[in-house]
């Protein structure tokens, strides 16, 4: 059986169920944490919550704190992954509002709750708790390069916010339904908040950044397979320290490189071009190679949420031909996901 990873949060500490806090969000793709616990921990989500103006939206009900807090919820969760991780001045009212409910807040950004003196004045006041589970495991080792016993899979993307979490969610899942082995190992607070545990990648100090994909992956039996979330881009201007961090700490034997079907700019940073697909897969073997001389490419996960389904068909097929590899929407399922399943684990 695989060990443990250490001193990581477990979310059956963490107070539920949740009421999802959206802030002031205009953009789909800076509210992932509030889909990902949707789609995927949607049992532990009674609502949702929001600015005035926030024209983003998980179409949960619109509860406020004291509705929320009537209907059973016991915190509210800050559903946006902004860049940078702030928290706005425009977001203080709204989450001094949950406090005074009787809400717990967590929160899964940089920014910390309890460095905000009207959040700590009123948690203190009120007897609520200000937990943040951005916060890396102490401890964290410079990474050894060393071999680790047990299969791993990674997904890499083109960009960020397009389904890297959802991609290996749907195969450790697809993995455990054919009797294989299998964990999903969370990096980013979204991911930890749904499967109780892993390391927030972007809260750990650069030199210690591959020691803790290390630690996130820990020696396992020869038959077990670890499902490792990726972060960002190994071509982002902002965020690839933390991919290649994690693609050389993780040693994955394989690879599934996730895209948004149409999307031709980086998210947030519209000046730059995203890469082919061609390009990532070509340049996450070579660097992925420094530290797993084996790895390969599975295949390709590509997010048609906005094609109808033959259109989503039709992109399937079409990337496949091109790539000449497996591709597949998991979240459609079907025979495309299948084969790329059957392709990682050949």
């Amino acid at each position: 059986m695989p060990n443990a990873v250490p001193a990581l949060r477990e979310t059956e500490a963490l107070p539920q169920p949740y009421l999802l806090f959206l802030g002031d969000v205009a953009e789909p793709g800076y509210a992932k944490t509030a889909f990902g616990l949707r789609d995927w921990a949607g049992d532990r989500c009674v609502g949702e919550y929001a600015c005035t103006g926030a024209t983003v939206s998980t179409g949960l009900p619109f509860l406020s704190p004291a509705q929320a807090r009537m209907l059973g919820a016991r915190s509210m969760v800050i559903g946006v992954a902004n860049p940078g991780g702030r928290i706005p001045s425009t977001w203080i009212a709204p989450l001094l509002e949950a406090l005074q409910a009787g809400l717990d807040l967590i929160g899964g950004m940089h920014a910390r709750l309890a460095d905000i003196e009207p959040l700590r004045n009123a948690a203190v006041v009120h007897g609520r708790r200000l937990i943040d589970v951005r916060e890396p495991p102490p401890g964290l080792p410079v990474a050894s390069g060393r071999k680790r016993s047990g299969r791993r899979l990674l997904t890499i993307g083109t960009d960020c916010a397009l389904g890297k979490k959802y991609t290996a969610l749907s195969l450790a899942r697809a993995f455990n339904a054919r009797g294989v082995d299998a964990d999903f190992r969370a990096s980013g607070q979204t991911g930890i908040l749904i499967a109780g545990a892993g390391v927030p990648m972007d809260a750990v100090v650069a030199d210690f950044a591959a020691g803790a994909a290390e630690t996130l992956s820990p020696d396992a039996d020869p038959a077990h397979w670890d499902v490792i979330e990726g972060q960002g881009s190994l071509s982002h201007p902002a965020y690839a320290g933390v991919s290649l961090s994690l693609l050389h700490g993780s040693q994955p034997d394989v690879i599934v490189v996730c895209h948004a079907h149409g999307r031709e700019r980086v998210l947030g940073h519209p000046h730059y071009l995203l890469p082919s697909l061609e390009e990532t897969i070509d340049l996450a073997l070579r660097l992925g190679a420094r530290t797993n001389p084996s790895i390969r490419c599975a295949g390709v996960s590509l997010n048609t949420a906005g094609l109808d389904d033959a259109d989503a068909r039709r992109a399937i097929a079409g990337t496949a031909d091109r790539v000449g590899l497996p591709v597949a929407d998991p979240m459609r399922g079907g025979e495309a996901f299948e084969r790329l399943v059957d392709a990682c684990l050949a």
